[in-house]
């Protein structure tokens, strides 16, 4: 049986970009993880300890994205990094990290990086 843990549209202002004024201004983004794992201990047991704590997920994300860079595919990555190291049983793992109205000089909702693994 496989399990997924999903937690999706974590909301967060950032100050990513190549552009100087985007490490200024900052902008909105929001970021998708869902993991693989296996919770058939905690569905039979009603235990926290025994799944992934959907707060260790957001506090990871917030953090990495706190820390600016240049581009959203390095944040995303510290993000990967960050739950492979540091939430037990992940078995898969994938993020989105979405930047909302990105200076692109044309008409987008916005652009997106996906990571796999």
């Amino acid at each position: 049986m496989k399990h997924i843990i999903e937690v999706n549209g974590i909301k967060v202002y950032a100050f990513h970009g190549c552009l100087p004024e985007e490490g200024k201004i900052g902008g909105n983004y929001t970021v998708d993880v869902s993991m693989a794992t296996n919770f058939g201990s905690a569905a039979i047991s009603d235990q926290l300890s025994e799944t992934i704590d959907y707060v260790d997920v957001n506090r990871i994300v917030v953090e990495e994205m706190a820390v600016r860079s240049k581009l959203i595919e390095h944040a995303g990555q510290r993000i990967v990094n960050r739950i492979k190291k540091e939430i037990k049983n992940v078995h898969s793992l994938r993020v989105k990290v979405v930047k909302i109205c990105p200076p692109i000089n044309g008409d987008v909702n916005n652009v997106a990086i996906i990571i796999e693994g």
